[in-house]
């Protein structure tokens, strides 16, 4: 596809009536693109540029505040085979929006929760691997940060269901307690 005189002429008589570049394209025909009009139009430095003539002006629509919702009691939001049709409720969420979603309003800070530290397994320095030093029976717990000299494995006897020893097994595979039926 070349450029010719008539073609340049046409695409800056459309580009001034506001027309988009895929619109200039349609009308140029043969394998003009899109982009090869946007190029063209920024090689022949044609910034200033008509409304579009086919768009009216909008109005922009008042923003809608969503309506309000309804807390549920604890009995409303059981699940059994009666409610299967109706829809769940929730609890109310804040509306945050913008540059204020990561403030907190004084109203909602709450108290953080830390758990407490669960006591370390003391190892001492000699039973303390190194990676290399790893083999199917220790336990492949790691201590410390791995960025520092300071790091190692546990080192202990592994169990033979995993790759920890029971200490480290407590800690890494929690017990869930089920609901009896």
């Amino acid at each position: 596809m070349g450029w010719t005189d008539e073609r340049v002429e046409l695409l800056k008589k459309l580009w001034m009536e506001g027309l988009s570049a895929s619109q200039i394209a349609g009308e140029l025909g043969e394998g003009v693109t899109r982009n090869a009009v946007i190029g063209k139009v920024h090689r022949l430095k044609l910034s200033a540029r008509a409304k579009p003539t086919n768009t009216a002006p909008r109005s922009r629509p008042a923003a809608a505040r969503p309506a309000p919702r309804r807390v549920a009691s604890p009995a409303a939001t059981m699940s059994s085979a009666s409610h299967a049709g109706k829809p769940r409720m929730t609890t109310p969420r804040p509306q945050v929006m913008g540059a204020t979603a990561l403030a907190m309003a004084p109203e909602m800070e709450t108290e953080l929760y830390v758990a407490p530290a669960s006591q370390e397994l003391f190892i001492p320095e000699h039973k303390r691997l190194s990676l290399l030093q790893l083999s199917e029976q220790t336990c492949k717990w790691p201590i410390g940060d791995p960025l520092t000299k300071d790091f190692y494995f546990c080192g202990q006897h592994s169990l033979e269901s995993g790759p920890y020893c029971e200490f480290h097994s407590r800690k890494a595979y929690h017990q869930l307690d089920r609901k009896k039926r």
